[in-house]
This record gives structure tokens, C-alpha cells and sequence, in this order.
């Protein structure tokens, strides 16, 4: 008796030794992010484990700004990562091959100054002769140049936009005075508040629901590497449900990345001017594009639509519908993005 049972042990280990070497390792991807509270989905994915339950490891990268990170994946150091939306078309009109395939955030921008000058920049024709702060490639920038074209400003010539590297940077410039106000993301003109300043205009003021950080790839590696990104967004939509219905717990994330108070960091992520989504948003994106050349801050005679890879999250949608057919948040999700994105106004201030 104790023969077989010796025997049936050995046979149930053995078949579980093989069961677990024949498990699939998991796809490694190298993302890159920038430590703004914007892009909680990767945050959320990550710290879940809804990566890896989808057969991925996600290796996260931080960088300090959109060209730095978007340099990374053009040179192959990264798989993928979110960068804005104006970066990743300006890096676009200027011949790389980057395809958009899913969203992050929008919103999420804002001017900030010193309270005696905030008077002076609620109205757009006021900018003329002024010196602004801006990180170089920044989604907020290109809303704000857009808008002072749409009110008959010539950015280039009837005011002075200073570049700099990073929105800490851009926010000692405005403390100092060395800049009349400055164009920051989230959670900076938060900080920048705590520090004295204040948000004159939220980006969402100028272009409401505009988008800002978007998923990029190199175009090739998306092809080849499709089914891994399809999995990529199931687990960002995975952490879309997350935070919409664990708000203490999504915060409780989001600061072991984005290291400021937590009750700054709910404000910044529920308080109304950050939209999180990773839905591509295409039209957004299209207009987007539109307004750029508009403004003159790229010129491009490509086709945009391209650009935009929707089928990767319409898998990944459908993934989840089929998985899960009770859940409405997904039915909800995949009826938005059938009806697409309304179109974008700059409002006339």
C-alpha cells in the first residue's frame, strides 16, 4: 500500500513539475513614463498585478521629459511608453515612425504665475510682450500657442516662449521672476500652488477634453508585437476600473511613484481637470494634429489617420466584453469609442 501511494506521489509531482515548466514565461516590455500622477494606469497596472496576470512583465521607466522618453523609443531602448500628444506628432512631422495605439490622460495642464500678474493672463490678447516658461514639447504648450493663434497673436514674434527641460525648472523660473508665468502639468501647478503661485488657466479652459499623454511604439514593433500590446491595454483598462471605484487605494499608488501629499495627489487625480482614459481618442488625436500645423508649430503634409492604430484597443475591449459580459463599464467603454470623440473647440478667452 505505502508502494502505491509512494508511486501516485511520485506521479502528481512529477505531472506538476511538468505543468509548471510548460507554463508560459511572461512578455517583457519596457515602458517609460514621466512621475506625474496623469499616468496612474501604468501605476495601477503595475502595482496590481493586472500586467502580469495578463502574461506580461512591465519594466517601467521613468524619464523627466517627453523627447527624452520618446527618444528612448525611437532608439529601440524602449517598447513603448506615454508621452504626450504633441511630442509624439512633432517627432512624427519630423520622419519617425511612431504609431499611437492607446490613451493614458488628457487634460492635466495648466499657466501658473505669481498672484499680482494672474489678472493679466486670463485674457489671451494680454500675452502679447510677455516671457512664458514651457517644457520643450509639452501637450500644454501646443494648446496655449494654438489658442494665442486662434485670438490673432503670432507667437513667434509678439511674445518670447522660454524652453526649458523639465516643469520644476519651468516652475522656479516663474518664483523667480526670471518669466512672467510658466506652462506646468500635473502634479506641478500643485506644487507650484503650495509654493505661492497660482493656476491661472487650466488647459482644459482653452481645449476642453483635449488629450495629452497617448500610448506610442516604434510602428514595426507594434506589428510584430500586437498580441502583447492587445494585452498591454486589457490591463490599463483593467486599471481604468481600478480607479474608478477604489479612490483611496488608486491614490495609495499613484504616491509611491509621485512622491507629494495624498490629499493633493486626490485633488490632482479626481478634482475634475485630469481625464483619464486608454482609449486612443483617433479624432482627438487627427485634430489635434490639425491645430498644430494651424499654429504653425509643425508643418506636414502626411495623413495623420495612419498614425493612429485603433484595432489593438477594439481587441482589447472586445477581450474583456467576451470575458466578462455582465460588466457594463466595458459595454459603456466600447459604445464611447464606436460613437468617437466630439470635436475639439478652442475657446475665445
Amino acid at each position: 500500500m505505502k508502494k502505491i501511494v509512494s508511486i501516485v506521489l511520485t506521479i502528481a509531482l512529477l505531472a506538476l513539475g511538468a505543468a509548471v515548466s510548460q507554463a508560459a514565461p511572461l512578455k517583457k516590455l519596457k515602458v517609460g513614463y514621466l512621475p506625474t500622477s496623469g499616468h496612474l494606469l501604468y501605476f495601477v497596472a503595475k502595482e496590481k498585478g493586472f500586467f502580469q496576470q495578463e502574461g506580461l512583465d512591465v519594466e517601467l521607466f521613468r524619464f523627466t521629459n517627453s523627447g527624452e522618453g520618446l527618444t528612448a523609443i525611437k532608439s529601440g531602448k524602449l517598447d513603448a511608453g506615454s508621452f504626450g500628444t504633441s511630442a509624439p506628432l512633432a517627432f512624427i512631422a519630423k520622419g519617425a515612425d511612431f504609431t499611437i495605439f492607446g490613451g493614458q490622460m488628457g487634460e492635466g495642464h495648466a499657466l501658473i504665475a505669481k498672484p499680482e500678474k494672474a489678472e493679466r493672463f486670463k485674457n489671451l490678447k494680454n500675452y502679447k510682450g510677455a516671457t512664458i516658461a514651457a517644457v520643450r514639447l509639452a501637450t500644454g504648450d501646443v494648446v496655449f500657442r494654438a489658442a494665442l493663434h486662434e485670438a490673432g497673436l503670432d507667437w513667434k514674434k509678439d511674445l518670447t516662449i522660454k524652453e526649458f527641460d523639465s516643469p520644476a525648472a519651468v516652475q522656479e523660473a516663474v518664483k523667480k521672476g526670471a518669466v512672467d508665468a510658466g506652462l506646468t502639468w500635473i502634479p506641478y501647478y500643485t506644487m507650484a500652488e503650495k509654493q505661492g503661485l497660482v493656476v491661472v488657466k487650466y488647459s482644459g479652459d482653452v481645449i476642453k477634453s483635449h488629450t495629452c499623454c497617448r500610448q506610442v511604439a516604434v510602428t514595426s514593433t507594434l506589428k510584430e508585437r500586437q498580441a502583447d500590446f492587445e494585452k498591454f491595454l486589457v490591463a490599463l483598462l483593467k486599471a481604468y476600473r481600478f480607479y474608478q471605484s477604489n479612490k483611496n487605494e488608486t491614490v495609495n499608488v499613484v504616491a509611491k511613484y509621485v512622491q507629494i501629499d495624498k490629499a493633493d495627489l486626490y485633488k490632482d487625480i479626481y478634482g475634475g481637470h485630469l481625464l483619464v482614459s486608454p482609449d486612443p481618442h483617433k479624432k482627438s488625436v487627427v485634430q489635434f494634429w490639425d491645430f498644430m500645423k494651424q499654429a504653425d508649430y509643425i508643418t506636414s503634409a502626411e495623413k495623420i489617420d495612419n498614425r493612429v492604430n485603433t484595432s489593438i484597443y477594439a481587441g482589447a475591449l472586445a477581450a474583456l466584453v467576451k470575458r466578462e459580459p455582465k460588466e457594463k463599464l466595458w459595454k459603456n467603454l466600447d459604445k464611447e469609442f464606436r460613437a468617437g470623440d466630439a470635436n475639439l473647440h478652442i475657446k475665445k478667452h
